[in-house]
């Protein structure tokens, strides 16, 4: 479990690929040790396990079905990836619970600047955005965020400059894919209501 706040992140230096799936291994400044083997890690919002470290080298394995449900098939070396640790027992929680468990890939339509912060629109399949509800919270890229606006095809989110100095959505482009977990609360209650009697 995560609440979306980023702190860290790591750049992709080697990926090997396997028939099903693929070994990733990212450099990061952030405090692992062998103790810490087999955490849960989120990476850019996708919850998956650490299995070695060394010397800031950290190896996660993803399998074929993580690669389908994410922006991941498309990863190359010197990306840069959001990091975050899972939630301790009675931590402050900032942002909102996400599972590290991605619904979806998004892509950018669009990038306009307002003052110091960015406004971002990411193209959604529709199936998933009857999910959405404007100002509730939506994880891009592992970011909890606010969704400020909902269009036909599309949503947008507003982000400020810290969010932006901190986490990897910096240095996103027009086209660029990714990761989308929508809020936990708006999928159980949509289930919910649409369960017959």
């Amino acid at each position: 479990m995560f609440n979306g706040i980023i702190f860290n992140q790591a750049k992709v230096i080697k990926i090997v690929k396997r028939s099903k799936g693929i070994n990733l291994f990212l450099y990061s400044q952030i405090n692992l040790s062998k103790k810490d083997l087999g955490s849960s890690i989120s990476c850019d919002g996708v919850c998956l396990t650490l299995t070695s470290c060394k010397k800031n080298t950290y190896e996660f394995y993803l399998s074929n079905e993580t690669l389908l449900k994410s922006k991941f098939k498309k990863i190359k070396v010197g990306d840069k990836i959001n990091l975050e640790l899972s939630l301790k027992y009675g931590q402050r929680i900032s942002g909102h619970i996400c599972q590290g468990h991605v619904d979806t890939v998004g892509k950018v339509v669009s990038i306009k600047k307002s003052d110091k912060s960015k406004i971002y629109e990411f193209k959604l399949d529709k199936k998933f955005l009857k999910y959405l509800v404007g100002k509730a919270s939506i994880a891009i890229n592992g970011v909890s965020l606010t969704i400020s606006k909902i269009n036909k095809s599309s949503f947008e989110i507003w982000v400020i400059p810290h969010t932006l100095k901190l986490t990897n959505l910096k240095f996103l482009k027009k086209n660029h894919l990714v990761n989308i977990e929508i809020d936990i609360l708006s999928k159980y209650v949509k289930k919910f209501i649409n369960v017959k009697k």
